[in-house]
């Protein structure tokens, strides 16, 4: 007996024809790892190909086809359960024609411990006459599948095509019915219809559905059966045939298509990087994909950069810095990732670089092999997590949107055992196109909102402060939740006299654009403001301006849609004198204040509605009110009264029912009322200001009536001096003194009775005189030789500020001392 390593040598069976030569079919063995172990001569007359040439060599060498991993598995296992297998398959000659073969496949079985498998065949001819060819090659050689069935639904007669579809022989199928033969075919459902049709005599066409076979036990495939009965020369309905054709590539189109259109639903429903790249993993686990990665570079997840342009060279020979931005498997945890999100990447298909992100094709790797050198030298833990989790197949598709470079996106199929096709690169590269757009939308709008309400916060008052005059609070809450930016704002500005004035305005619009006009509008009144206009001259003045503004953004490059952004802005200003407690206010298109007495009761303050911003052509009027100490006043914006509803009516009355409780905390009260009114988000900004008034009593204010004489100068002026001296400012007594000896001094001269000289003190000493006279003042710089001229120069030297303001009656002249910090808070 021959040793074992001498029958390794010898090319085994070649010998041995009682087992091969049964036969004149060509016949071979081979062993279960796909090794020709014996090669009969039916083989080689049928191939050309001797047996030196082939034995010990792998089979796959004879086909024409590429070889197909799970079907190979799927023969394999069903001739392990001792089954067999037949089919048509097409070998390669040795002068390279191709013949298709009718290739049958035997129970496994093992010799010497073995395991190997008995295969046999020959080259497909026709089976009948040349009389016949019509009838052959519209039955035999159609590419649809067909059968004949009798009445108790069993097979008579079916063609090659039907046999090849089925993967199993003609000879097994014969006399038997399909729920017997193949169970994964939806056999009960399809008897059903052919029941149907032998009981009405209707054909049923068109019938899709899904299934496994025989031919191909791992791949799912889609087919297309129509049936319809047969009746014989008597009108006896004899038996029912159908028709199969297979509709895979229809199917899988038609689900490509279905996808597509699913994704731009699916994909992209906020202006959010992270948030839309998850939603892409999700939506391609597992339609698509079985594990899903998608890789951001890090200046599109910062959104602090444009991210890499396309044609840009890289600085970075070493890769770019990505990160892990969206990740989903079907497998619970993502066991497969090496990174989770937000973790740095590197990931890059050997053996690709960087370019592949900027300019690079899609990668197909339709059969990934965790044994590749390329794979382990540059990627090793990848590899094992590949190995481990059966990563088979792989796609990876640049993320690229208006030529930037924004990351990579991975697919990979595990447990889904068909690999990715040429036409899956078609999809996978759609979906990611899809999301790059979104992704690069939600990084364009991320960062211009992070500039707008940088911006805009910028331009909101940072700190409200009514001094003595009022307490003040305020809430703004933006349309957008997510902190956004808007047209709406507010501001409390102190004047002279312990007066304060009070403005709030809307912009149409949000973003960026309405968050400039929103600032050059508030810069606007507080300028105005300074200047001591009343209401209705300052909301004139601003009127102009917002025509000024919207002719030159007309005339210049900048968008249509800029100047936009004034149509339709509102205003109300108000000016408080907590000496008079009267409130003078005037408004441009801008809901009325609301006002709450010490008691309770509220309501809107009747005023003229005036025109909005930008419109010109139209005067404003102002109104003035006295309120009631510690009375509560509320400026707003239209987006807290109009509500859900768009009830502007109700939404005012909602308002007066909110703060009809003014002895709460102002601070408290403010929050809870945007809260009662606006308990969602909407569509509009919301501002809301309010101010709790108080007055300056008589031991804030003295005043005296100024004769026209000059010899009064010196009373007035020891006069001042002692007032000032016992409210507890001994050290401003002698400034006092200068400032009240210039200013009467000068009204006087110039001025027009009837003239008084008031002092008040709140968070400064103001020293102020009337007189009826409209001419300003002018501060001039005396010559050395000149006599006077040096009143106001003095007193800008002496005083923090000084100004004239015009009332009804005349002029006030003012100027103002700083009171020293440890003794503000007296009286």
């Amino acid at each position: 007996m021959d040793s074992p390593r001498e029958e390794r040598d010898a090319p085994p069976f070649v010998g041995s024809r009682d087992l091969l030569d049964a036969s004149s079919d060509a016949a071979a063995v081979l062993s279960s790892e796909g090794v020709v172990l014996g090669w009969t001569p039916g083989a080689e007359a049928l191939l050309g190909r001797p047996a030196a040439e082939v034995v010990g060599r792998p089979a796959t060498r004879l086909l024409a086809m590429r070889v197909d991993p799970a079907r190979a598995a799927g023969v394999a296992e069903r001739c392990r359960s001792g089954m067999g297998w037949s089919g048509l398959v097409p070998l390669r000659h040795r002068d390279g024609r191709t013949l298709d073969v009718d290739l049958r496949v035997s129970a496994a079985f093992h010799i010497e411990g073995h395991e190997c498998f008995l295969l046999s065949g020959r080259e497909r001819r026709p089976q009948w006459a040349m009389g016949q060819s019509v009838l052959d090659g519209f039955l035999t050689r159609s590419p649809i599948g067909m059968a004949v069935m009798d009445p108790e639904l069993r097979y008579v007669w079916i063609n090659d095509t039907l046999e090849r579809f089925g993967g199993v022989p003609r000879e097994q199928r014969l006399g038997h019915r399909l729920s017997e033969l193949l169970p994964g075919l939806q056999a009960t459902t399809i008897e059903g219809l052919m029941r149907k049709v032998l009981a009405t005599r209707e054909p049923v066409t068109e019938y899709e559905y899904l299934g496994w076979s025989w031919a191909d036990p791992r791949r799912q495939r889609a087919f297309s059966t129509s049936f319809f009965p047969l009746v014989d020369a008597g009108d006896s309905v004899t038996g029912v045939c159908y028709m199969v054709a297979d509709v895979t590539e229809r199917w899988n189109a038609r689900q490509r298509l279905s996808l597509v259109n699913e994704s731009a639903t699916r994909i992209g429903t906020t202006l959010d990087v992270l948030r839309t790249a998850q939603e892409l993993a999700d939506f391609a686990v597992p339609r698509f994909a079985d594990f899903v990665v998608v890789d951001l570079l890090e200046p599109v997840l910062s959104t602090e950069d444009h991210g890499t342009w396309l044609g840009d060279s890289p600085q970075a020979p070493a890769g770019p810095v990505m990160r892990r931005a969206a990740l989903r498997s079907v497998r619970d945890g993502s066991p497969e990732a090496l990174a989770h999100i937000g973790d740095p990447v590197d990931f890059l298909p050997p053996a690709h670089g960087i370019d592949l992100l900027i300019n690079g094709e899609p990668v197909l790797i339709p059969e990934l092999d965790p044994q590749d050198a390329l794979w382990l030298a540059e990627q090793p833990e990848r590899t094992a997590r590949i190995s481990e989790f059966g990563l088979h197949s792989l796609i990876a598709v640049p993320m690229r949107a208006r030529r930037t470079a924004l990351g990579l996106t991975t697919f990979a199929r595990s447990i889904n055992p068909v690999s990715f096709q040429p036409d899956d690169v078609l999809l996978a590269e759609e979906l990611v196109a899809r999301a790059a757009v979104c992704v690069d939308n939600a990084r364009r709008y991320t960062r211009e909102h992070r500039a707008a309400v940088t911006l805009q916060r910028s331009l909101l008052p940072q700190a409200l402060t009514g001094g003595t005059a009022l307490e003040v609070a305020s809430s703004y809450l933006p349309a957008d939740a997510a902190d956004g930016v808007g047209g709406d704002w507010f501001d409390v500005i102190p004047l002279s006299g312990a007066r304060v004035g009070l403005v709030v305005g809307d912009v149409v619009g949000h973003g960026l654009a309405a968050a400039a006009s929103m600032g050059r509008l508030r810069t606007a009144v507080q300028t105005l403001a300074d200047m001591e206009l009343p209401p209705d001259e300052l909301l004139a003045h601003l009127d102009d301006l917002v025509l000024r503004l919207g002719d030159e953004e007309s005339g210049s490059a900048v968008s249509r849609d800029s100047t936009a952004t004034f149509v339709g802005a509102t205003c109300l200003y108000a000016v408080y004198d907590p000496v008079t407690r009267r409130c003078s206010m005037a408004r441009a298109g801008h809901p009325p204040p609301v006002v709450v007495a010490p008691d309770g009761r509220a309501w809107f303050a009747e005023l003229p509605a005036g025109p909005p911003l930008g419109l010109g052509g139209m005067a404003f009027e102002a109104t003035e009110i006295e309120l009631a100490e510690n009375s509560l006043l509320g400026l707003y914006t239209d987006g807290l009264i109009e509500g859900a509803d768009q009830d502007v009516e109700r939404g005012m009355a909602r308002l007066r029912a909110a703060l009809a409780d003014p002895g709460a905390d102002l601070a408290t009260l403010c929050t809870a009322t945007v809260q009662q009114l606006v308990p969602v988000p909407q569509s509009d900004d919301i501002a809301l200001l309010l101010t709790r008034t108080h007055a300056l009593g008589a031991d804030h204010v003295v005043s005296w009536d100024v004769p026209v004489d000059p010899a009064a100068v010196a009373d007035l002026r020891a006069r001042a001096a002692r007032q000032v001296a016992e409210w507890g400012y001994d050290e401003l007594a002698v400034t006092t003194e200068l400032i009240v000896s210039e200013l009467v001094t000068n009204a006087i001269r110039y001025a027009e009775p009837p003239i008084r000289l008031k002092l008040l003190r709140d968070s400064r000493l103001t020293c102020e005189v009337a007189d009826a006279s409209s001419t300003a003042p002018r501060l001039r710089h005396a010559r050395s030789t000149d006599e006077g001229g040096r009143g106001l120069f003095l007193v800008a030297q002496l005083a923090h500020r000084w100004g004239a303001r015009h009332t009804g009656e005349g002029k006030i002249i003012w100027a103002e001392q700083e009171i020293p910090s440890d003794r503000s808070g007296r009286g």
